[in-house]
């Protein structure tokens, strides 16, 4: 914080995992972690190497998209103090749980031609991708 206040240097929003070849939809663990990689990669390429996570009023809960996030940008290189034990397992991240529950119905998970059978090999091309873009 300066003496003005906090400065906003770096964002990321869920929207601009479109460039990289995001075609899910966006309200999940998987593109919360993918937006903190990309938040975490702008902040670097500004030139800012670390960072800490204000949550504000919202609870902390262990395995939430707020931590993903955390868990995305330290990933792609941010330093951000945290701790381990609220991060959800990598599984969870690459949409997994997601993708288990779609292969249970009878009917799509999603409208539209994004098929949640598939959200973990997805999530790992779009990484790879941004990953790419470094």
């Amino acid at each position: 914080m300066g003496p003005d206040g906090d400065n906003t240097v770096a964002s990321a929003y869920s929207g601009d995992l479109e460039e990289y070849g995001w075609e899910a939809p966006t309200g999940n663990l998987p593109s919360a972690y993918l937006t903190g990689y990309l938040l975490g990669k702008r902040a670097l390429d500004a030139d800012y190497e670390e960072a800490v996570l204000d949550i504000g009023l919202n609870t902390a809960t262990p395995g939430s998209k707020a931590f993903a996030v955390q868990e995305g940008a330290i990933d792609a290189g941010l330093d951000i103090p945290h701790n381990e034990s609220v991060m959800a397992d990598w599984s969870r991240n690459r949409g997994e749980h997601i993708a288990d529950y779609a292969e249970q119905l009878d009917e799509p998970l999603y409208s539209g031609d994004f098929d949640a059978t598939e959200l973990p090999e997805h999530f790992d091309e779009v990484l790879s991708n941004l990953q790419e873009d470094e």
